[in-house]
């Protein structure tokens, strides 16, 4: 596979090149590892020491990384460019055919939430490539990874799926499926059932037997494919609100990733749907974000 570490030698992108290292690289594995020198939208002399600067801490910045995927058996090289970061990295991802691009997302102390920076955010959303975010979790990294894949049993949560089966994982890697079933209906208290005619209450039943019958059989298609990889797979099914359960037992689990499909709303540039949007911007841990390319 082929992967593309976007670093700009911060502490978030040096924890994303920690994170790749727990993988198990082989030597027919390829690690890119790119650094933008960002374009500077002034051509003073000012501005132009300020780049001469910049370009002169890129081989530093690249030497880091590569030092840190050093025990790796995966063949990695390192590549500067200028450009607009978000632009150049997806380019060079597409041109390359790039399997997974890996960028790092940024903290702030004292509060549990992780922000993605603008270049992260705009890669994940307008990337026709699959995009890991790795965040540094407050549970360590000991053990087995640990990934929560969240299902829908649309195309891009089956690509996401295919992805996770060809990813140079851990073969201790322990996999958790869950689908969250949701309607206009599944929020509706139990007490409240009984309080309504048995005309709506016959069709509350009917409605919540559907959404277990369908979500049953998104996790046995998606816990089917991912025994073909992996020895470690677990199911769970849960109904209420999707973002908020995956993150719920993403916590509970101590996952390292979520992984799931995402689908940009076409039409509507910076958008992604509110299930992506909220995982990506709340969860304690590393996200896959799986697309689905054209054609495919």
């Amino acid at each position: 596979m082929r992967f593309l570490l976007a670093t700009d030698g911060s502490e978030y992108a040096e924890d994303a090149a920690r994170f790749l290292a727990r993988f198990d690289f082989s030597v027919q594995d390829e690690i890119a590892v790119l650094h933008v020198v960002a374009e500077i939208p002034f051509e003073d002399d000012y501005h132009a020491q300020i780049k001469q600067f910049i370009k002169r801490a890129a081989p530093g910045i690249l030497r880091k990384a590569a030092e840190i995927l050093k025990p790796v058996k995966a063949r990695v090289i390192t590549m500067e460019e200028e450009g607009y970061p978000d632009k150049t990295i997806m380019d060079m991802a597409v041109n390359a055919d790039t399997d997974l691009i890996v960028m790092g997302a940024r903290g702030i102390k004292g509060l549990k939430a992780f922000f993605l920076g603008s270049s992260t955010r705009s890669v994940v959303i307008n990337s026709p490539k699959p995009v890991l975010v790795v965040k540094p979790t407050g549970w360590g990294g000991e053990g087995p990874l640990k990934i929560l894949f969240a299902t829908d049993g649309s195309g891009p949560a089956r690509a996401t799926a295919d992805l996770l089966t060809a990813m140079p994982l851990p073969d201790d890697t322990a996999v958790k499926v869950i689908n969250v079933a949701w309607s206009a209906l599944s929020d509706l208290p139990d007490r409240l059932v009984m309080e309504v005619d048995e005309k709506i209450k016959e069709t509350l039943a009917r409605v919540r037997t559907q959404e277990a019958e369908g979500a049953g059989s998104i996790v046995n298609e998606a816990e089917q494919l991912l025994q073909r990889r992996f020895s470690n797979v677990e199911r769970v099914i849960e109904r209420g609100d999707p973002s908020v359960k995956i993150l719920e037992e993403s916590e509970k689990w101590k996952a390292d990733i979520i992984a799931l499909g995402t689908r940009g709303l076409r039409g509507i540039k910076g958008m992604l749907g509110s299930v992506s949007r909220r995982t990506l911007g709340h969860a304690g841990c590393s996200v896959l974000a799986g697309r689905k390319e054209t054609g495919k």
